[in-house]
């Protein structure tokens, strides 16, 4: 599809801006970047390159905004919010048209993501009247003590670009029903599917002033630095690498801000002998080849117990030899391009070095130049060892790296051997064994029998270098909330006897 073939239902839609304080404003240098299709590479348009003085600003009107805003009701920002979920879900097509064009995720893909960006909205427009505090009883008979929760004040969200809109709306959804303000920093490769997002909030009736947005590419680090340098600003969220991750929390230190990380992952997917196998393909393909492979829950090591190991290679080799790859505006194209050049020719080091130490291509294993640069093919590798980079690093590609194991005892070893622990998957029909190793597993998410992990509903988060604090759930919004003591004192308490 050409990009002249690419057109919204509302044009109003695509803004290449800023939004401070209700305003779409420009960068105050003028600067600009580029934001191209990474199908095709053709230019879809530009973007402020904003720098700290344009973060400066947008903090400043988050921290004008915050008093009336938390002011509010709980059930007066809820409402708000589940206008912005019902506009979101009006413009469900142009949103994934946006998602598809500047992300490159297959359409489907794209739909998907929109309906679970619109659901943290739904979820958390419910939770923002049920932010309970509490009473506890005091050593003394006439002291009272109270606990009251209150929103923790100005947030920085930094997003990624593999959910520009989801990623988005589940650090929105909880700070704003919250009672906090936010400035965002979005991903410099998918501005304008936030933009549109935004947009949508505005038209919510989103009070100017509560949520601010900042785009940049080149200038994110001092984005990044000015926002965890800032008194102003409480609270950092930040999904993305644990290397960013680490550098984010080191800069917060000197101005002690709350943190939410959500960082890398190296899932284990293990599928012991007695699963069922069709699930259990079906579920590789949900964890490992989504967004091709560009999730931070992606299975990153498959263990097949050695009674099933040879049918399972077959039966995912045949599913995965249905993929089509190709531009995600294209019916029949399941897969999409990954996110630049630099990210394809990563993955394909990662398999040149597994071949060299003797990994085994079943499947794939090759750019796909003829398409364009940002494409590569969905691989299985067999022949695995702990020793190749694929195991170690996580992959963010479309690239399945498969081990045999013979005992469950050795599995959930070599599964916790490493240093994140995000989401992990389990295959099973013995409920014993699966409630066993969910809790021997040293990661932050277990799915059993499924390779879908994520929900509103669902806390969201890892241990270990995967990070801290939880999204999505009734748990989310704790992470933009304080706790405040109040202790009453010399209540005079008359107890009359009873007549």
């Amino acid at each position: 599809m050409a990009v002249s073939d690419i057109q919204l239902k509302d044009a109003s839609l695509l803004i290449g801006q800023n939004y401070i304080n209700g305003q779409w404003i420009e960068a105050e240098s003028g600067k600009r970047f580029n934001v191209t299709d990474p199908a095709t590479g053709a230019l879809i348009g530009s973007c402020p390159e904003s720098d700290s003085k344009d973060a400066q600003k947008a903090i400043q009107a988050a921290a004008a905004a915050m008093p009336a805003w938390r002011s509010r009701a709980g059930r007066n920002r809820g409402r708000i919010l589940r206008r912005w979920y019902e506009l979101i879900m009006e413009n469900q097509e142009d949103l994934a048209t946006l998602i598809t064009w500047e992300n490159g995720k297959a359409k489907p893909d794209a739909t998907g993501e929109v309906l679970f960006a619109a659901s943290f909205l739904e979820w958390f427009s419910e939770e923002a009247a049920r932010v309970y505090g509490d009473v506890i009883p005091h050593s003394q008979p006439n002291f009272r003590v109270s606990v009251l929760k209150e929103p923790v004040g100005v947030c920085g969200l930094i997003t990624p670009w593999n959910f520009p809109a989801a990623m988005i709306t589940r650090k929105l959804g909880p700070a704003l029903a919250a009672g906090c303000t936010v400035v965002v920093k979005t991903a410099g490769e998918t501005p304008f599917t936030a933009n549109a997002v935004l947009k949508l909030g505005e038209r919510a009736g989103i009070p100017a002033g509560v949520i601010n947005s900042v785009t940049a590419l080149e200038n994110t680090p001092e984005i990044g630095q000015t926002l965890c340098s800032s008194d102003v600003v409480r609270k950092i969220s930040f999904t993305g690498s644990t290397r960013v991750g680490k550098l984010l929390m080191n800069q917060s230190s000197s101005t002690l801000k709350k943190l939410s990380l959500e960082l890398g992952g190296n899932a284990p997917f293990i599928v012991f002998d007695d699963a069922d196998l069709e699930m259990a393909v079906q579920g590789t393909i949900a964890s490992k080849f989504k967004s091709s492979g560009q999730t931070c829950v992606c299975s990153n090591r498959i263990f097949v117990q050695k009674g099933i190991y040879p049918e399972f290679i077959k039966r995912l080799k045949d599913a995965v030899s249905q993929f089509q790859v190709g531009n995600g505006f294209s019916e029949k194209v399941t897969h999409g391009p990954l996110v630049t050049p630099a990210a394809v020719e990563r993955v394909a080091g990662l398999v040149d070095d597994a071949t060299r130490r003797g990994a085994k291509v079943e499947i794939g294993g090759k750019k796909r130049s003829d398409l364009g640069p940002n494409f590569y093919e969905p691989t299985i590798l067999t022949n695995v060892t702990t020793d190749m980079l694929v195991v170690k690093d996580e992959i963010f590609g479309p690239v399945a790296p498969i081990f045999t194991f013979d005992t469950e005892d050795e599995v959930v070893a070599t599964a916790n051997k490493c240093d994140v622990g995000l989401a992990s998957y389990i295959f099973t029909k013995d409920v014993t064994r699966a409630n066993r190793v969910s809790e021997l597993l040293q990661f932050g998410m277990v799915a059993v029998n499924t390779g879908v992990v994520s929900d509103a509903a669902s806390p969201f988060g890892g241990v270990k270098h995967s990070g801290m604090g939880r999204e999505g759930s009734k748990y989310g919004i704790e992470d933009y909330l304080q706790m405040k003591t109040v202790v009453t004192g010399n209540i005079n308490v008359v107890h009359k006897a009873s007549l």
